[in-house]
């Protein structure tokens, strides 16, 4: 007999807001609120921990916690500073022990990732990569970051990837120096939602969707997409985020311009299909950001104890 599921409790660290919940499955979060990051971790932090802790008390005890973070960060298990956010341009964040910090706080089994890694681990279990084991999750929002699973993997080196900072083949004309602190015109630089705001002169949400600014936005995506698809081979490629959640006619401008930018060097619609099915929003929508610390929650707990199916 299956006995109940557990209690688990998650934060998706994100470069403006934090989301904390607790709950047992996608289908159970008993409570759910978002916090902003700001500038002074220790107070975020103590925040996270103030209110999971109020939970536990109406909830019970969670029995593995999840944390999905904004980066880059250490996930070295050996390394000295395991769990630090490293040499992220956020004001306020470098160097700072987020997971150590959380971990002391509960002392229980406790998952830690990026937070692209997170959603893609999501929406591999519940979303729209179900039963690929070869796909890319992107997030355009605050940043851009890219989450790789190939074999059925989240893809690893010396550290997770940082595909949001490569470098790409500028629209012909457009010249302006991007917005990225450390690169200038990565992809993130031209295409995360502070940039389109910089370039802008006004948040992201609120460019109309017939301005300008969107076509440079739209080929530095596909620049990095044209990038992912030669280097992983990806079944399906997720595009998500607040930016794209905000201006879903991006992902046709997306695609197009991939197909251009592969100009027949391979024919992608025969081999991976329409490109309606090919590059594809979250099947988890907004929810793939919280849920991927869920997803790494369950699966810390059962590295300590067999669970049920979550």
């Amino acid at each position: 007999m299956t006995g109940p599921k557990p209690l688990l409790g998650g934060v998706e660290l994100g470069g403006t807001k934090c989301i904390c919940f607790i709950g047992t499955s996608p289908d159970d979060i008993r409570e759910q609120v978002s916090v902003p990051t700001g500038g002074e971790p220790q107070t975020t932090l103590r925040c996270i921990v103030g209110q999971l802790n109020v939970w536990q008390s109406v909830h019970g005890r969670i029995a593995a916690l999840g944390i999905a973070s904004f980066g880059p960060v250490d996930l070295a298990t050996r390394s000295s500073t395991y769990g630090f956010i490293t040499s992220t341009s956020k004001p306020g964040w470098r160097f700072v022990d987020v997971a150590g910090h959380l971990a002391r706080a509960f002392d229980v089994p406790t998952g830690f990732d990026t937070d692209v890694n997170g959603a893609a681990v999501a929406e591999g279990r519940w979303g729209a990569a179900r039963e690929l084991s070869d796909f890319a999750y992107l997030t355009v929002g605050t940043g851009v970051g890219v989450g790789l699973v190939v074999n059925g993997g989240l893809v690893y080196g010396f550290s997770h990837p940082e595909l949001g900072h490569v470098r790409v083949a500028r629209m012909a004309g457009d010249d302006w120096p991007g917005a990225c602190a450390l690169h200038r015109d990565c992809v993130e630089g031209l295409a995360s939602g502070t940039a389109i705001a910089a370039r802008a002169g006004i948040p992201a949400e609120h460019v109309p969707a017939e301005s300008p600014v969107w076509q440079p936005v739209a080929h530095a995506l596909a620049q990095l997409l044209h990038t992912i698809v030669l280097a992983t081979a990806p079944r399906r490629i997720i595009l998500g985020g607040g930016v794209t959640q905000s201006r879903p006619e991006l992902l046709a401008r997306v695609r197009t311009l991939l197909l251009q930018s592969l100009n027949g060097y391979l024919a992608l619609e025969e081999i991976a299909g329409p490109m309606e099915q090919y590059i594809v929003p979250p099947g988890l929508g907004s929810r793939a950001g919280p849920l991927g610390a869920l997803a790494l929650a369950a699966d810390a707990h059962r590295s300590v104890s067999p669970a049920p199916a979550y």
